[in-house]
């Protein structure tokens, strides 16, 4: 259970990391997290930056531990939300090219896409963190991984909410729009949940 969960993470963080040295190489900065931002919005996204690395901690904590008081069923259940997690995560990635960034640039001018997965998400990478998490939580629950890592997904719902939307809304207009009417927040294709 620990050595998946440990590859589990490692395939994560290592989809996150190559991207971020592969457009750092085209002199890409993928990094934006509370960069020219003021406010809230400048919160919101240190406040993220802070829960995320704080649950991978937890998180490889927890697996040395092998914290759990779930049965065998439930942790596999985990293991397959982890998976998932991965493979969502990645083809956001991919999906996005070179228009991938950790936060939101003002001065780069990148392209909305919406083919792929995001077909059927407006924000998969952070489903993928999502499921990543939960699946964690399942293989190897304990009371601050659940915490900790329900503060990550609070922060990732308000960075879109209140700092992604926003930005995409203006840099975008009416191409933004008829894409957020069609496409969920999280999944699925329009139901009304935006």
């Amino acid at each position: 259970m620990q050595i998946v969960g440990y590859m589990i993470l490692l395939v994560f963080y290592l989809c996150y990391f190559i991207k971020m040295f592969q457009q750092r190489k085209q002199g890409i900065q993928t990094d934006h997290m509370g960069k020219g931002k003021q406010g809230i919005q400048k919160k919101i996204e240190i406040m993220m930056k802070g829960a995320t690395i704080a649950t991978f901690i937890i998180e490889i904590l927890s697996i040395y531990l092998n914290t759990t008081t779930f049965p065998l069923i439930i942790r596999i259940m985990g293991i397959f939300l982890g998976i998932i997690g991965d493979i969502v995560f990645i083809a956001s990635v991919l999906t996005m090219k070179d228009s991938w960034r950790v936060g939101v640039s003002y001065e780069e001018k990148t392209d909305l896409i919406t083919d792929g997965i995001y077909q059927i998400s407006r924000n998969p990478a952070f489903l993928g963190f999502n499921l990543v998490y939960l699946g964690m939580c399942l293989m190897f629950f304990n009371t601050i991984l659940l915490i900790i890592s329900l503060l990550a997904m609070i922060m990732f719902h308000l960075q879109i909410k209140y700092v992604e939307e926003p930005f995409l809304k203006q840099e975008f207009k009416e191409q933004y729009l008829q894409y957020y009417q069609q496409v969920n927040r999280y999944i699925g294709k329009r139901t009304g949940f935006k």
